[in-house]
């Protein structure tokens, strides 16, 4: 056994026995390391700048973009940020133990479920070491052991993280290989993770669509995953055209490089030619390129002819394709085709429509008359999320506490015996 495949395979024996610690965590004891992580945090803000320096410092001279410098930064608004969502996650209902609903046999024997934490998870992420912190915390909260590994650029704001998680650990009596980060840059650790089907229980990709591609065909665990975010709206015969701006430019403009982002904008035809141009001139003064439909095109000179890649692209720019439908069966067909199971809205006035849109569109998110940016974890009310999941086993959407648990039976009698 190499020296990569030694380290991580240590790393997951340690993890899989320090699970059976952390599931039998109490919650005042839980909220206490998140707690204090928080307090590490503010208290160590030098050391985390110094060590996020030195991967900011490999990143320029790499060349690599503004943008990838971006997200790489852990400046003191994103290190406030962790301090807060901290503070959210341990203020957030607990949700090991909770017994959803008990039933009496015939026979006497009470039966249940009750919930209980998955046990061991692997973390797969690029270039945000702020992962780092949001996914320890709802891990530990929900009652689970975490390996991380993060991206080989954040090697070493990743592990001044640690640092900091560890010390926040020790202080509370709580295992240090409940959170785990893997100490090496070699993409030979992501296999050897990937291999550890005896000690983890479910590998949560986090980044590009390469990434989480390699992930789940490598993977001899289970892979919570979504490849990409292609989302649409659908703008509804006789819907609030001004209404229908306001979210679609929402959707489209105030953050085009997200996951939930509006890629596809669909328009009935009745409301294509009122609608259209005041949209096209929201999106022309906020440096959108509209690719359209022949329908679109002749209504709004200035976009673009689209081509058949640009029908189901997920673009992560100011860039749109637009097409014009002749019906609401149109528009869902569409979906099916070229949707990825993100998130999908309509804009209506005509409530059967909007609860028929809800029964047969397929995604993590339906939504009606509203923004598809609102499909996240914090925007929904979970408190914090650690990825959306578009797979249906065993969550589908933003992944929160309640989803990083599941439910085991339970049964109390009084000397049943099965006859």
């Amino acid at each position: 056994m190499n020296d990569v495949a030694a380290i991580v395979a240590d790393m997951g024996r340690r993890a899989r026995a320090a699970a059976r610690r952390v599931a039998g965590l109490s919650t005042a004891v839980k909220d206490e390391v998140l707690l204090r992580t928080a307090e590490r945090l503010v208290e160590a803000k030098d050391r985390i700048r110094a060590a996020n320096e030195k991967d900011l410092a490999a990143a320029r001279g790499k060349g690599l973009s503004g943008a990838f410098v971006d997200r790489l930064t852990l400046s003191d608004r994103v290190i406030d940020s962790m301090v807060q969502g901290l503070r959210e996650v341990a203020a957030l209902p607990d949700p090991v133990g909770e017994s959803p609903r008990l039933w009496r046999r015939p026979n006497g024997l009470t039966v249940g479920r009750v919930r209980i934490p998955l046990g061991v998870i692997g973390m797969i992420y690029e270039s945000r070491p702020n992962v780092t912190i949001d996914a320890a915390a709802l891990c530990l909260k929900a009652g689970n052991a975490v390996i991380l590994r993060g991206g080989s650029d954040a090697i070493h704001s990743n592990l001044a993280l640690a640092e900091i998680l560890q010390e926040a650990l020790a202080a509370c009596g709580v295992p240090g290989d409940a959170v785990q980060v893997v100490p090496v840059t070699d993409r030979a650790a992501v296999l050897e993770l990937l291999r550890l089907e005896d000690d983890l229980d479910l590998v949560i990709p986090r980044g590009g669509e390469g990434l989480i591609r390699f992930v789940v065909e490598n993977s001899r665990i289970p892979v919570l995953k979504h490849y990409k975010g292609v989302c649409h709206v659908y703008v509804d015969r006789g819907a609030d055209l001004e209404m229908a701006r306001r979210i679609c430019f929402n959707a489209k403009v105030q953050r085009p490089g997200v996951c939930n982002a509006m890629e596809g904008m669909l328009v009935h035809r009745e409301a294509a030619e009122a609608f259209l141009p005041a949209m096209a001139a929201d999106f022309r003064e906020a440096g959108v390129e509209m690719r359209g439909c022949p329908r679109t095109c002749a209504i709004v000179p200035e976009a673009v002819a689209a081509v058949e890649e640009d029908w189901g692209r997920e673009f992560l720019d100011l860039v749109l394709a637009v097409r014009v439908v002749d019906s609401m069966d149109e528009a869902m067909d569409y979906i099916a085709r070229y949707g990825s199971n993100h998130t999908e809205a309509i804009v209506t006035r005509d409530y059967a429509r909007a609860m028929r849109f809800l029964r047969e569109v397929d995604a993590s998110l339906v939504l009606v008359n509203a923004s598809t940016r609102f499909n996240d974890g914090g925007q929904l009310g979970l408190g914090a999320e650690i990825g959306i999941s578009t797979s249906k086993l065993h969550a589908y959407g933003p992944m929160g506490l309640e989803e990083l648990t599941t439910t085991k039976f339970i049964a109390f009698g009084d000397g049943q015996v099965r006859q």
